[in-house]
């Protein structure tokens, strides 16, 4: 028996011998609608829920539906809450992000962690509930920014028509069509494409990836991503195409590139609908919410922690394309420096 349910026994018998005791409840803190916990703004989430449905709508950007589970876990949300959602650019780029915000006035970002970085002055400090079980090398200590999910750089391939590539210079055997999501000098996901072709015993030398994408353009093999039969991409975007019904798609990390990154959320520090956005962190940071991104073929960034504590969906986890380790991130000065190298040189 645990200390409180011993003081709840030894109330009820108090309560049975000498009469029901009378206590007064204090009144509970005004609502904060900028601060920065839950605890300290609204005290309980479901007044924060309550000041948030008041404001009645939440602008998010950036976010397609058919990416990390995005279509659902808005639609889940404002079922739940009764939140309109409004949806701005949802292809829009991280860059793009930032630099509409003026106008566009979303109320909470999805960002590259180099985004997040480089303008944490732009967001409203908000460390949720389980901020604890956020890694602490991908979360700003005064909670602007921090991971929501992950994933790995990947190789998705038409089984029917190529043998499963085990690395990146494979590709470069006749018969690989290859494409990289975008140009890797204004799309994250390529970019990160580029760096995983890169790495050496886990170090980027952006130079090797830039050769390799480059030998595959002579050869006629890199191509767009509606006629090539392997496309480098996430993980998780590669393994939603397994899911439908008859499709020969399959993923794979290969073993000596286990580059891994993360996305980060964020709230705009001008944000129009404050409580909504900050109750859409704790969504997507609870257990439901960090599973729905689970569901999407995307690594929940508190997934150790729910692991440990039980409250992870396993058996969606189990689906996720085998990692070959723990993943390679890059650091900022590491991207800095290949992002400077791309401009100079990927259009040659």
């Amino acid at each position: 028996m645990t200390v409180r349910t011993c003081a709840a026994v030894a109330a009820v018998l108090l309560s049975a011998g000498c009469g029901a005791a009378k206590t007064e409840e204090k009144p509970l803190p005004p609502v904060d609608v900028k601060a920065a916990s839950m605890k300290a703004g609204f005290t309980t989430v479901e007044r924060l829920a309550e000041a948030a449905k008041k404001e009645g709508e939440l602008n998010v950007i950036a976010l397609p539906r058919d990416w990390a589970n995005y279509g659902e876990i808005i639609d889940t949300f404002a079922d739940k809450y009764g939140i309109k959602v409004n949806q701005f650019e949802p292809t829009a780029s991280s860059q793009r992000a930032i630099e509409s915000a003026a106008q566009l006035k979303p109320d909470v970002f999805d960002l590259s962690l180099e985004a997040a970085v480089a303008n944490a002055a732009r967001f409203a400090p908000y460390k949720v509930a389980g901020w604890q079980d956020v890694p602490d090398h991908v979360k700003d200590r005064n909670g602007a920014w921090y991971a929501g999910y992950g994933g790995y750089m990947s190789l998705g391939y038409d089984s029917r028509h190529v043998r499963p590539p085990t690395s990146f210079a494979d590709l470069l055997r006749p018969g690989y069509k290859v494409a990289l999501p975008g140009d890797p000098r204004q799309t994250a996901a390529a970019f990160n494409g580029v760096m995983a072709a890169s790495l050496v015993d886990g170090v980027p030398q952006v130079q090797r990836g830039v050769e390799l994408f480059d030998k595959l353009r002579k050869a006629g093999q890199l191509t767009q991503q509606s006629s090539a039969n392997v496309v480098v991409d996430w993980d998780y975007l590669n393994a939603t195409r397994t899911a439908k019904p008859g499709e020969s798609w399959k993923v794979t990390i290969p073993k000596d590139a286990p580059l891994g990154a993360y996305y980060v959320q964020a709230i705009n520090k001008d944000a129009p609908h404050p409580a909504a956005a900050r109750l859409w962190q704790e969504f997507l940071f609870s257990d439901e919410g960090q599973n729905l991104f689970l569901k999407g073929y995307a690594r929940p960034a508190r997934g150790e922690a729910m692991v440990m504590k039980g409250t992870l969906d396993t058996q969606v986890a189990a689906q996720l394309p085998a990692p070959p380790g723990p993943p390679v991130l890059l650091t900022i000065p590491q991207t800095d420096a290949a992002k400077a190298y791309l401009k100079k040189n990927w259009a040659r």
